[in-house]
């Protein structure tokens, strides 16, 4: 029986999926022999770049014609993609202000060479090509990423947390920085699968892994307001990492 075909990609980002993958250490060996890794740039020079691929794995935001073209060129190559990272999912820091004058920003910062620059407006995958699957993190969280490979292996679609960071927070035992500190905390309007970390570690939860489906905004919102947090506040700290608007599917 042949393996499943693979293939990691980068696109504008600062590839800490891709180092993440290959942090696999304990599993590293399992994963390369239960897939078929044909091509990625970062852990291999040797790489087929025109085969067809099962499954596609992309991190980075598309910001430039360059990107838009190679994740075309990886979407028709490829029977399932899947976005990974925050940057991939949501467009990431890098679409913090998607509204802001793109040509006036390269100007200012290069000068008259600005002009020369391949710069668009950033975007996240799903808002270029289909998307079938999205692994989001800042960066993503290994165990997230094997599980995943396991299930796809399986035949099976990966399962994702569909709940907040305060879950999490609640299952260890944490307690609420927002609540019992007034700190600002994004851990209600944030989804799960990072293991409450920052909040472990007493530092408020920013966002970085995205929106969750299942908040209770209403209730979260009452909750800020209590703390004297306005909305703004809060908006514009989740807009750090998932700035696009639309469904969070």
């Amino acid at each position: 029986m042949s393996k499943t075909t693979v293939g990691l990609f980068g696109l504008t980002g600062c590839a800490g999926d891709q180092l993440v993958i290959l942090n696999c250490e304990d599993q590293l060996l399992d994963l390369v022999n239960a897939i078929d890794i044909r091509d990625f740039l970062m852990a291999s020079s040797a790489n087929d770049e025109n085969c067809e691929l099962d499954v596609a794995l992309v991190e980075g935001a598309v910001l430039s014609k360059r990107d838009e073209e190679k994740l075309k060129q990886i979407r028709a190559r490829s029977k399932a993609l899947m976005a990974v990272g925050t940057c991939a999912v949501w467009g990431g820091v890098a679409a913090l202000n998607p509204e802001a004058d793109r040509a006036k920003l390269l100007e200012e910062i290069y000068g008259n060479q600005g002009a020369q620059y391949d710069s668009l407006p950033p975007r996240s995958l799903r808002e270029v090509v289909k998307v079938d699957l999205n692994l989001t993190g800042c960066p993503i969280e290994k165990g997230q990423f094997l599980s995943a490979v396991s299930s796809l292996l399986n035949g099976d679609p990966p399962i994702f947390p569909e709940y907040p960071v305060c879950t999490e927070c609640r299952m260890l035992e944490n307690n609420c920085l927002l609540i019992e500190k007034s700190k600002v905390c994004c851990g209600p309007l944030t989804v799960a699968g990072c293991d409450a970390r920052c909040p472990e570690l007493g530092i408020p939860c920013v966002g970085c892994r995205g929106p969750v489906d299942e908040a209770n905004f209403s209730s979260a919102l009452a909750m800020f307001g209590e703390k004297g947090i306005p909305r703004e506040r809060i908006a514009a700290k989740l807009r750090t990492f998932a700035p696009i608007s639309g469904d969070h599917s």
